[in-house]
């Protein structure tokens, strides 16, 4: 059935096609009706990570649903989380259009968005409209107007605005779409955006008596070096996950593909190698790190493989765009094999 849909959906623009998904799901959940999109059931599967209890290890990346305008209607298929954002201070209409391509051959996604969201606010209040019972996650950037030197006074507005409607905070400093904002994870930028952040959440987790755990969102893009001064920088700042990872700005596996040439981050199926070596190494340099597995998933085998890399809980994008809703139970179901599960 979604192979139908999803060949009529794919004659629409990229982004037109987006949106009408988007509605006709939110359509379909009003109706009673989502349960009918996929197999999505399966019993005992939650797990406990950084103080939270996910009803089961597979969750929606951010990006799909930037401003939390459709949580409960993408909560309703099944995922166990739903990560909502890339949200940042101000309302910001991102880069100019067309910047989503698909690349259908290889099964894989070109996008340039920058960011597009309509600000914390609009977010916050759609979060806590919202009566989906999993895990949420707000995942928060900077606006494009702000100088990366002053990057950390955009992440603690969002920080002090998200956090009492957030289960979960992602910091993204890994997006290829916004000019500098991936200096972010080297050296003395990323020791003082996290201290600062870290110092922050702190504080509120007092204020409001409770505990948000603080992830962070890092490239694919990166050496085994970059990867071990990262792996340190979060440790040193007692950071509760990593996320791994955005997309790519290689075209190595999609070279001379339709769209290849297309600037912005990669994501699908070509990326599956790259994201899941660099949740292997992370694995290694922190053994004990929560990692959120991200990149190439679309299939429950490609969800076990990232597992047993390291990974503790996976999110879907493009595979779901690709596979439908019928790739979330596939994945729950592969995830709670024992040689699919990363121990907690």
């Amino acid at each position: 059935m979604y192979a139908l849909v999803r060949s009529l959906l794919f004659r629409l623009e990229p982004e037109a096609a987006h949106r009408l998904t988007l509605t006709a799901l939110d359509v379909a959940h009003r109706a009673h009706l989502s349960g009918m999109l996929g197999d999505t059931y399966v019993a005992s599967a939650s797990v406990d990570l950084m103080g939270l209890t996910f009803p089961n290890r597979v969750g929606l990346a951010a990006g799909l649903d930037k401003n939390a305008d459709h949580l409960d209607a993408l909560g309703a298929l099944g995922f166990g989380f739903v990560e909502v954002g890339t949200v940042t201070p101000k309302p910001q209409q991102g880069n100019p259009k067309p910047r989503l391509f698909r690349l259908t051959g290889p099964q894989a996604i070109i996008n340039r968005m920058g960011f597009n969201n309509a600000g914390v606010d609009h977010l916050v209040a759609n979060v806590r409209k919202s009566r989906y019972n999993g895990v949420i996650g707000i995942n928060i950037g900077k606006n494009l107007t702000t100088p990366v030197e002053r990057a950390v006074d955009d992440y603690v507005a969002c920080l002090r605005k998200a956090h009492s409607a957030a289960h979960y905070i992602t910091v993204n400093i890994s997006s290829p779409n916004t000019p500098g904002l991936r200096n972010l994870q080297f050296g003395d930028h990323l020791d003082g955006l996290l201290s600062a952040l870290k110092a922050e959440v702190v504080k509120l987790d007092a204020e409001h008596g409770r505990r948000v755990p603080l992830a962070v969102k890092i490239a694919p893009d990166m050496t085994r070096e970059e990867i071990a001064l990262v792996a340190n920088t979060l440790q040193a700042n007692e950071i509760d996950g990593v996320i791994a990872t955005n997309t790519t700005v290689s075209r190595e596996h999609v070279a001379g593909t339709p769209h290849a040439h297309e600037a912005g981050g990669l994501s699908g199926a070509p990326l599956f190698a790259s994201s899941t070596a660099v949740v292997r190494e992370l694995r290694q340099l922190m053994p004990t790190m929560p990692i959120i597995g991200a990149g190439g998933i679309d299939s429950g085998v490609r969800a076990s493989e990232k597992c047993q890399a390291g990974a503790n809980l996976v999110q879907l994008y493009t595979g779901f765009i690709y596979r439908g809703p019928e790739l979330i139970g596939e994945c729950v179901r592969a995830t709670q094999l024992n040689n699919g599960q990363a121990p907690d």
